[in-house]
């Protein structure tokens, strides 16, 4: 049975991931992390803020997030959608709600793989501590009897074990400087925050193509509500539905062709509020009808989608997606040319 969040997982790992083009693989861990999150470099100079513009949702907190290179390395962007990253590399990401509540590390080691590390912060925000291994602690009630879970270690396995690239959130579309205005939860970039033009310009990221540049990449659309909406399914669902990843087999790629494999395809996963219902990913114009609009606003475990990471619907992206469903005009092949 594959692990999920339970009441609060308190957890943090080691794993090793490579790589080179194919699904990551999990070894025995090397060094342990630092015990104190101060220790893990956040505050070491070169330290570089980003922010992407299709942010993922966690139940409403504020994030932010930092990357480091080693001196003198690059990122390779050959393969514009499996950036590789050098042996060293270090990113963070805060989760907070009233108050900073977790950061993660995600690091690649001297050899080539990857740990990850969970810091939970102390009540006035003054240190950030490793959670020790399998720990189930309780945080202050977020309101409402609200929690956040932090990941156990089998937990960020599902979303990073079995990528291309197990980084996620820092890539070609989500640093584009065409920032998409109407992106649902998006934080502005803050001061120094790095894109793909002022990657490409220090040195750090490297061989992406020239058109990329040229012109920054974002999402073909017809209207800025299905721009909004292709790109939340892209940043929240288009990690796992993809075409290369174990979920390729159903054909369904959230990352970049939403329209083509959802618009009028079947569904193998039932209408949440309505079993018997016909099983259409998304029928157009008919948001009711739309098996993906009925698992987005679904928490019961057996519908809910994300599976993991989240306790509460997103609201906003909910009333997003389903605008764009009832803008879409009925047609037996939506596909673009």
């Amino acid at each position: 049975m594959k692990p999920r969040f339970t009441a609060l997982a308190l957890a943090t790992f080691a794993v090793a991931c490579t790589d080179a083009g194919g699904p990551s693989s999990v070894t025995a861990p090397a060094a342990a992390p630092p015990e104190h999150l101060r220790d893990t470099g956040l505050d070491a100079d070169g330290v570089l803020p980003f922010s992407p513009q299709y942010p993922l949702w966690t139940d409403g907190a504020t994030k932010r997030r930092w990357i480091w290179l080693p001196p003198g390395t690059s990122i390779d962007a050959s393969d514009p959608d499996a950036w590789v990253f050098p042996a060293g590399t270090k990113l963070w990401k805060e989760f907070a709600f009233d108050r900073p509540v977790e950061t993660r590390l995600a690091e690649r080691l001297p050899d080539g793989t990857w740990r990850y590390a969970a810091y939970v912060w102390d009540a006035d925000g003054t240190d950030a501590v490793l959670a020790p291994r399998g720990a189930r602690v309780e945080l202050a009630a977020l309101g409402a009897g609200r929690r956040h879970d932090v990941p156990a270690a089998g937990d960020c396995l599902l979303c990073h074990d079995t990528r291309r690239t197990p980084v996620l959130g820092f890539s070609t579309l989500q640093l584009s400087p065409d920032r998409d205005p109407g992106a649902p939860h998006a934080e502005p970039p803050p001061p120094g925050a790095v894109d793909l033009a002022s990657l490409a310009a220090s040195g750090r990221l490297v061989n992406l193509p020239a058109a990329l540049l040229a012109t920054p990449p974002r999402i073909a659309a017809r209207t800025p509500t299905e721009r909004a909406a292709l790109g939340y399914l892209h940043g929240n669902c288009g990690a796992c539905h993809d075409a290369t990843g174990e979920l390729a087999e159903l054909a369904m790629n959230l990352r970049h062709d939403a329209i083509a494999t959802t618009v009028g395809k079947a569904s193998r996963a039932p209408l949440p509020h309505d079993p018997a219902a016909p099983r259409v990913r998304i029928a157009a114009g008919d948001p009711d009808a739309s098996v993906l609009l009925g698992r987005m606003g679904s928490r019961a475990p057996a519908h809910q989608m994300p599976p993991l990471g989240t306790l509460v619907v997103d609201d906003d992206a909910l009333a997003l997606v389903t605008r764009w469903i009832a803008e879409l005009e009925p047609q037996p092949d939506r596909r673009r040319p």
